[in-house]
């Protein structure tokens, strides 16, 4: 596969989210796109670019962990974009 088709038009995202819902059973707000997404961009620039799929498991992890509401998982994006806005590596 090369790079241009690993290229996606949004639509393309809204339908993957689709067919993800229909074959777990998830309700459109059991997967907030866009807040996935802002998720994933702040984590990319406030730590490193590999970080940003790592934490979005990670939410998903605790807001499962925390009882999978929407609720809950709103409170995890919020706390994991609150560590990247000030995180500082200190090695």
């Amino acid at each position: 596969m090369n790079e241009q088709s690993r290229t996606l038009p949004p639509e393309a995202l809204d339908a993957w989210a689709a067919a993800l819902r229909e074959r777990f059973g998830l309700a459109p707000e059991d997967l907030p796109v866009a807040l996935i997404l802002d998720l994933a961009r702040d984590v990319a620039v406030g730590v490193a670019r590999p970080a940003a799929p790592f934490s979005a498991f990670a939410a998903g992890l605790v807001a499962g962990r925390a009882g999978g509401s929407p609720e809950d998982t709103t409170a995890a994006v919020a706390a994991i974009t609150e560590m990247a806005a000030t995180w500082e590596y200190e090695s």
